[in-house]
Formats: C-alpha cells, sequence, structure tokens
C-alpha cells in the first residue's frame, strides 16, 4: 500500500472521531444559544417590568406630595380641590378625594359641588385586601366619566400614622403606550401589559384590538400562578410566539414579551450553521494537507502533522531539522505564526476589555447627563411657574403697603414679604439646576468674591472645623451670578459640615488652570478651577452616582432638602463650566468647580443702589402678559406709579394692538407665553416694525438668549421699585427710530 494511502486513512481515522464531536459540539451550540435566548429575555422582560413600575411611582409620587397640602389640614377641601385641578391639568389625570370609608369627596373631571358618580367597586375591593396604608394600583375598568378604559392609583392620606383620606389618579391607559413608543422594541416583538386579573391594559401592536381583552390558555394560567416565567404559546392575534412575562413588584402588573418562536430558533440556527461551514472548511484544509503532506517521507510527515496540530491547538512548536530546506522553512514559519497568533489573541482579549470598559463608562456618563438634562427641564419649568406665582404676591403686597394706613396691616405684609423672599430663594435654588440663563450673569474677580463669602462661611460652621483657604494669585475673572456663587460655596460648606460630626478640616483652594484638550463636559481652554477637600467620612459609589439628584439626600426628615450639591452643579452648568464629585468611604469628599475664563479685564466697581420712590412722569404703557394674577397685580401698581397701561394677553394680540395704530412709550412683556409669538419675537417684531419704542423683558425662566441690542431684561419676581427704576431708565435712554 503507498504511503499516501495509509497516511490518508490515517488521517481519516483521526478525523472522524473529530466530525462525530464537532457535530455534538453543535448540538449543544444550539441548545446553548437557545438557553441563553431565553435568558437574555428574561433580563430585558424584568427591566421593562421596572420601567412600568417607574412611569406608576412617579405619578404616586404626585399624590403623595398633593397629599401633605396645608389646605387638608386645614379642611379646606374646595381650595384643595383647586390645588388637585392644577396637577390633574398637567398630568392628563383625573384626581380623587375620597374619605377613609371611600366615599367620593370630589372629581377634578367634575365641578367641586357636583352631583358625583358612585365609586368604582374594584378600588375599593383592593383596598379592602391590602389594607389602609398601602398604595393601590387598580385594575383596568371603564371609566364612567371619561368613558374610556382608565386605571387609577391610590394612596392613603396619613395624619398622626392613621389614613385620614384616600386619594386617588385616575389616568387613561394611553399614558402606557407611551412607555412603549420610549422603549422601541423591534418590530417583530409585541409587548403587553396586562393587570392582575389577565386583562390586556397596553400592547405595543394593535392596541385598539386587545386593551380591555381577558388573555387565556396556559400563558395566562402561567401568570397567575408566577411572578416571572416562560411560556410556548399562541399570541391572540394567533401567530406561534414564546412568552417572557415578569410581574411588576410594586404595580402586581405583569409585562409580558412576546416573540415569534421562529425568531427565537432563528439565532441558534445562525451559530449552528456558522460552527458547521466553519467545521467544515476546517477539516477540508486538513484533508488537503494530508493529501499533500503525503508526498514526502513518512516521517517528515509525521512531524509536520504533529506541528500543525500544535499549531490548531494554539500550543508551541518545538524546533527541528529535517535537513532539507523547504520543509525546514515551513517548521520555522508555523513557528513564527504560532507565536504570533498566541500574541495577537493576547492583545485582542485586552482591547476587547478596553473597547468594553470605555463603552461601560460612556454609557453611564450619557445615562447620568440625560437624567440631570431632563431633571434640569423639570426644575426649571416648575422654578418659572413659582416665580410668576411670587411676582404676583410681591406686587399685590407692595401695593397694599402703599395704600394701607394701618400699622397692623403692614406689619402682616412685611410679613408676608418675607415669606415670599424665601419662597424666592427656593425658586433661584431651583433655576440654577435647570438649563442656562444669561439674566443673571456678570463678569467678576472671584478671588475678592471668595474673600468676601469667608465670614459667611466661617459662620456656618462650628468650632471643631477649620476652613482654611488657599488662594492661588493672578485669578482669571470669570461670567457668574454671585448670589448663585456664594449660595454654591454655603452648600458645599455645610455638607461637609455634616460629613464631620466629630470636627475636622476644609481646604477651599482656587487656581488658573489650563486644559490643553477638551474633557467632556469642557471644552480646551482656561479655566478657574475652584477645589472643596474635607476630612468627613466620604460616600459609597452608589451614594455618589445619586448625590447630584435634586431632592436626594442621606440625612434624616427636616435635616436636609437635597438641593444643595444639585444647586452647586446647576450654578457650574449655568455659569459655562461643571463640576466633578470624588469620594470613598472614610477617605473625605472632593468638589472640583470649573468656570471658563472670561475674556478681558475685571469690571469696575457698580455704584451704590439709590432708592426711588415708586413714581415716574406720566407715560404709556403696553403691559403683554399671559398671567392673569400678575395682569391683575401689576396693571394697578403702574397706574399708582403714573402710568397709561394698556393690557395685552399675548403677543399676538399685543402686534394686533399696535397694528390698529396704538403707540405706547413703553412696553412691558413677559418672555415665555402662548400663542405664535412669545416675548422675543415680539421684542423682534417691535425693533423691526415699531421703532422708537422702549422694551422691557421679563421673565421668570427662560432656555432662550434674548440677544436684542437696547432691549433690557428683568428677572422675575421684581420689585416694584426696581421695575420703575429701569422704566424711568428706558424713558431718558434715546433709542434709534426705524
Amino acid at each position: 500500500m503507498r504511503i499516501r494511502s495509509r497516511l490518508l486513512i490515517l488521517v481519516l481515522a483521526v478525523l472522524i472521531p473529530a466530525i462525530i464531536t464537532a457535530a455534538a459540539g453543535i448540538a449543544y451550540v444550539y441548545l446553548e444559544a437557545q438557553q441563553a435566548n431565553k435568558q437574555n429575555m428574561r433580563e430585558v422582560v424584568r427591566a421593562l417590568a421596572l420601567v412600568v413600575d417607574k412611569e406608576i411611582a412617579r405619578r404616586e409620587a404626585i399624590l403623595h406630595t398633593l397629599g401633605a397640602s396645608q389646605s387638608l389640614d386645614d379642611g379646606n377641601l374646595s381650595e384643595f380641590y383647586r390645588q388637585a385641578q392644577r396637577i390633574s391639568g398637567t398630568t392628563d389625570s383625573a384626581i380623587v378625594l375620597r374619605d377613609k370609608s371611600g366615599a367620593v369627596l370630589f372629581n377634578t373631571r367634575l365641578p367641586f359641588d357636583a352631583r358625583l358618580p358612585p365609586a368604582v367597586p374594584a378600588v375599593q375591593e383592593l383596598r379592602e385586601r391590602y389594607g389602609p396604608d398601602a398604595t393601590i394600583v387598580s385594575n383596568l375598568y371603564f371609566s364612567p366619566i371619561s368613558k374610556i378604559n382608565s386605571f387609577s392609583i391610590q394612596v392613603p392620606v396619613a395624619r398622626g400614622g392613621k389614613a385620614i383620606y384616600y386619594l386617588d389618579m385616575g389616568m387613561s391607559v394611553h399614558i402606557l403606550q407611551s412607555v412603549f413608543d420610549e422603549l422601541r422594541l423591534p418590530s417583530n416583538w409585541i409587548g403587553t401589559i396586562v393587570d392582575r386579573t389577565g386583562v390586556v391594559v397596553a400592547r405595543s401592536k394593535q392596541s385598539e384590538n386587545f386593551v380591555g381583552q381577558r388573555g387565556n390558555g396556559p400563558i395566562m394560567s402561567n401568570i397567575m400562578q408566577n411572578s416571572e416565567g416562560f411560556n410556548d404559546g399562541t399570541a391572540l392575534s394567533g401567530e406561534a410566539i414564546s412568552a417572557f412575562f415578569s410581574k411588576a413588584p410594586s404595580s402586581d402588573w405583569t409585562f409580558v414579551v412576546s416573540v415569534p418562536q421562529k425568531d427565537m430558533r432563528q439565532a441558534g440556527i445562525d451559530a449552528t450553521m456558522m460552527l458547521a461551514l466553519l467545521s467544515l472548511f476546517l477539516f477540508g484544509c486538513a484533508i488537503w494537507a494530508a493529501l499533500w503532506v503525503a508526498s514526502g517521507t513518512s516521517k517528515s510527515t509525521q512531524v509536520l502533522r504533529r506541528a500543525a496540530e500544535s499549531l490548531g491547538r494554539g500550543d508551541d512548536i518545538a524546533p527541528h531539522s529535517f535537513d532539507i530546506e523547504e520543509m525546514d522553512a515551513v517548521h520555522a514559519a508555523m513557528q513564527k505564526t504560532s507565536a504570533e497568533l498566541r500574541s495577537a489573541k493576547q492583545e485582542l482579549e485586552r482591547r476587547v476589555d478596553d473597547a468594553v470598559a470605555d463603552a461601560k463608562n460612556a454609557q453611564r456618563a450619557l445615562l447620568q447627563g440625560q437624567k440631570l438634562e431632563s431633571l434640569g427641564r423639570l426644575t426649571g419649568g416648575i422654578a418659572h411657574d413659582f416665580n410668576n406665582v411670587l411676582q404676583t404676591l410681591t406686587t399685590g403686597l407692595q401695593v397694599a403697603a402703599l395704600t394701607s394706613k394701618e400699622e397692623k396691616v403692614k406689619t402682616l405684609i412685611a410679613t408676608c414679604q418675607r415669606a415670599v423672599k424665601q419662597g424666592t430663594q427656593l425658586a433661584s435654588q431651583l433655576m440654577a439646576f435647570g438649563r442656562t440663563q444669561e439674566a443673571r450673569l456678570e463678569t467678576v474677580d472671584i478671588a475678592h468674591q471668595v474673600h468676601s463669602a469667608m465670614p459667611l462661611l466661617n459662620g456656618a460652621l462650628p468650632s471643631n472645623i477649620e476652613l482654611k483657604l488657599d488662594l492661588a494669585p493672578g485669578i482669571w475673572p470669570v461670567s457668574l451670578d454671585p448670589l448663585q456663587f456664594e449660595l454654591a460655596l454655603l452648600n458645599l460648606v455645610m455638607n461637609s459640615r455634616d460629613a464631620m460630626p466629630q470636627g475636622g478640616s476644609i481646604q477651599l483652594s482656587v487656581r488658573n488652570e489650563t486644559l490643553a484638550q477638551a474633557a467632556d463636559p469642557l471644552e480646551a481652554g482656561d479655566y478657574v478651577c475652584l477645589t472643596l477637600g474635607d476630612s468627613g467620612a466620604g460616600m459609597s459609589d452608589e451614594v455618589s452616582s445619586k448625590a447630584l439628584d435634586p431632592f436626594f439626600t442621606t440625612k434624616i426628615m427636616g435635616k436636609g432638602s437635597g438641593m444643595g450639591l444639585p444647586q452647586a452643579y446647576g450654578f457650574a452648568r449655568q455659569s459655562g463650566g461643571t463640576l466633578t464629585l470624588s469620594s470613598k468611604p472614610d477617605e473625605g469628599t472632593r468638589v472640583d468647580i470649573y468656570l471658563p475664563r472670561t475674556a478681558g479685564s475685571m469690571p469696575a466697581a457698580k455704584p451704590a443702589r439709590k432708592e426711588s420712590s415708586p413714581s415716574m412722569p406720566a407715560a404709556t404703557l403696553l403691559l403683554v402678559e399671559d398671567d392673569t394674577l400678575i395682569r391683575d397685580t401689576v396693571r394697578p401698581a403702574l397706574e399708582l406709579a403714573g402710568l397709561d397701561v394698556t393690557v395685552a394677553r399675548d403677543g399676538d394680540e399685543a402686534l394686533r394692538i399696535l397694528d390698529s395704530g396704538s403707540s405706547f412709550d413703553l412696553i412691558l412683556s413677559d418672555i415665555v407665553m402662548p400663542g405664535a409669538t412669545n416675548g422675543i419675537a415680539l421684542a423682534r417684531a417691535i425693533t423691526e416694525r415699531f421703532g422708537g419704542t422702549h422694551i422691557v423683558l421679563a421673565t421668570g425662566y427662560t432656555e432662550h438668549t434674548v440677544g436684542i441690542p437696547g432691549v433690557r431684561v428683568l428677572a422675575k419676581p421684581y420689585d416694584l421699585g426696581d421695575l420703575v427704576n429701569v422704566l424711568k431708565h428706558e424713558l431718558q435712554r434715546p433709542v434709534k427710530k426705524s
């Protein structure tokens, strides 16, 4: 028998067991791929169920906040009804107040004194099942008032540890449809939310055909008996699917994701086919190599075959001499390839590990940025509405103080004005966490600002805590809000104080720093860096990740609002910089605030403010304000100061008044208004079409930059005297006519 045949038989004797082993491996890979798909789907469904709970928890938090209203303690249900109406108008829902027996006291979808329909029995049954102190998420029901499929969240309103009322928030199931819009499930997946009775509440596809139907079959029995699991079956649409479900712990509802069975199997089939083709390719190469090697000597063939097998396993190839130049070259090349493969494998593994770590870090940073951005928008909007309320109060109180002659009344008004100032400070903290505003930014000497704030900071510290200042020479000027700057320093110092109940030290240093390369979110350039470090208890990674969230605090109730670090972060972002936080347990905390350098020299000192009486020369003024309360208080205040005031409810009405031929010496307009024309657009239109008119804009919060030459911006809530002084100054300032 020829050596070629013998070697071929030998090769086949080796390859046949390998083929059998590969077939077993292919089957194992297929089964493993199926199991991995199921596990991945299980994790996805768990995460999606928590998303449903999070959406419900957000509504629950609104009810708890509303339940803390003072009007309930005073028994003023009509006032509480108005508060509930305002909240329900922003959440697209109805709020219902019940007494502790479950009787309905009012429903915000109906007038306060309207005759109320009977209560939904399902909610009362759940209340009896879960007890008086639990938060209840109802099953799906058809609302007799809104005539749509709805569900409700009910929380107890407790005083003294006992429930005295129950607050319901009734919502359309369309609210839950938005969950699917945000999740963006693959087009061939079907997401379904069912209540605790198995009725479909929301569905990612054809929701109008399935919402309100009760599921049936083995999967429904499985859902009723288990908190999570997997089931092969048929969807309501008749399609063969593999369903994965997980019950949300808070709402007791179940999130189901259905995937066509053909798609579940396809991943395993693809992996199997790839492995099979690769195996066939490798086996073909082995047979071809065996036939080629068989043309040489038996000994050389065996040596080279063993070298090839070692190469396939990734083992080292031992040196060998064949006394044949070509074979020696092949063997040397195999040795080199073995070393390169081993080195390349190690390098590839390292790069993969680095890439995975970078991706995780980038994802965490992106999620944190998105979260803070969303919270910033929310707090900014709240601050805007709050400032409008404060504007009404401060103007009304000042007018009352000017017109009243009774000392007792003036004393009460002064007390109310101090309360309004406290509200203004709270709104200022919320605005600092929101998006950038340029109305209050000033170019300042930060070294002077820090020195000026030192008495305030030292006064907030006990005697067992030492505050040290390290101020580098030649600090660059920066643009910031001085009040927010001092508040940010005070918040940071007080946080450090609370972290050192036994005493310690705080180091505050200020230095210039130049970034040669951009470091998200900072661009390359010159910055002033303020560093505040303490020797306190420090924070864990979990606490550090939430420390910049508004209202997050580790302090006991009444000892902290959770707005200290968020205010400092908002101040830094408002000033065009950022805040970084580093802390470890028992190693203290360090906060770095980067503020961009401002071009130009230090500003000149501001002259002392001169008080002026709230009166001015006769002039005509157009007041553009969409808030009824502000209009009803600011208008008489301006008329009291001697102005002839005309009112427009929005920018569109103001333009119609001006187009009709009316002319005014002054225009005072809000910025954020409904309609096609906001305050900034109105100012541009007046500047272009009605030159020679003085324009003053006022705002409680806006994300838009005015950027119109000659247009003054006044921040709400403004003092009546400040407003009159601004208007006087505008009347005295010449305006270029078109």
